[in-house]
């Protein structure tokens, strides 16, 4: 029976682990000003031939500000230019978007194959800070992770799309897919 050498069974472990190995790359959401919602019209005609439901779950995070009211809207959708647009998702009143609170809301809208862009718009003067939000729809299961405070008027987000159907220029930023 021959011996196996310990440096030779060590390279291989290692030559291994190596190949193996996936490096994680989270950057920090980007603005995008030329972001566009689609016009009424077009996702009337859109939801008219489709419509799914749409689970948003937003965490804001605990180093945000007590509470805000400021108006916040969202916008999710595919590379192939199905896009889902939630205006005015805050409401003061029933206490949205607190400090380490995490927020449910039921959206419908055109059906999407896999998601791959969310953008968040705040306007208002209170500021606020998410740290996650997650999306999840028949064909998607998605969070973008924040952890920043929302710039004011601007959308602000990610775009994982391979393509670029409703932007001028492509922002690639981390988000974890499913």
């Amino acid at each position: 029976m021959k011996m196996v050498n310990p440096a030779s069974l060590l390279f291989v472990l290692f030559f291994f682990a190596v190949s193996k190995a996936e490096s994680i790359i989270a950057p920090q959401p980007q603005e995008l000003r030329s972001f566009k919602i689609l016009n009424k019209q077009t996702q009337n005609q859109t939801a008219i031939k489709s419509s799914c439901s749409y689970t948003v779950t937003i965490k804001t995070s605990c180093s945000s500000v007590k509470f805000t009211r400021d108006s916040i809207s969202l916008s999710f959708g595919d590379a192939y230019g199905n896009q889902v647009y939630a205006p005015r998702l805050d409401d003061p009143s029933s206490r949205t978007f607190e400090k380490c609170s995490t927020d449910t809301f039921q959206i419908r809208g055109p059906c999407t194959y896999p998601i791959c862009y969310l953008y968040v718009y705040r306007s208002g003067y209170d500021g606020w800070k998410p740290e996650t939000v997650s999306v999840y729809g028949p064909y998607s299961k998605v969070s973008f992770y924040y952890n920043t405070f929302i710039p004011n008027g601007i959308w602000y987000g990610f775009n994982l799309c391979k393509s670029n159907l409703n932007t001028d220029s492509s922002s690639t930023s981390g988000a974890a897919v499913s």
